[in-house]
């Protein structure tokens, strides 16, 4: 594979990098078919055997007619948002004791302090 030249390292390196972009490309696309609540197991298991018998193919068809899940989306997206914020802004407990620190100094009302708790624990 490596018999000397910088332009077969350079080939090398682009072909290990495709390589590893389509393994990626069939994780990810068979971790959504199975995380699908709206497709059934036939469903999941058609998608499976055109993946394997099209790989490139498949992945191109799914892709564009990915059934749509819109409230599943949703809940991933904000479960997403959720710990990228605690990750970003420490834990729940951390925003509590900040929202307490608020209302001792009055800056926030008792109703304001709730609906901040209620989002922290969310």
């Amino acid at each position: 594979m490596f018999n000397g030249s910088f332009a077969n390292f350079l080939w090398s390196m682009f072909v290990i990098y495709m390589i590893f972009i389509v393994i990626m490309m069939f994780i990810r696309v068979f971790a959504d078919i199975f995380t699908r609540e709206n497709l059934s197991g036939w469903g999941k298991a058609g998608w499976i055997l055109v993946l394997f018998v099209f790989p490139f193919l498949g992945i191109l068809v799914y892709v564009i007619a990915r059934p749509k899940n819109t409230e599943q989306d949703k809940r991933m997206m904000e479960q997403a948002q959720a710990v990228q914020a605690r990750i970003a802004g420490g834990s729940s407990v951390d925003d509590i004791a900040k929202a307490q620190e608020l209302l001792d100094k009055g800056s926030i009302t008792q109703d304001e302090f709730n609906a901040l708790k209620a989002k922290a624990l969310a």
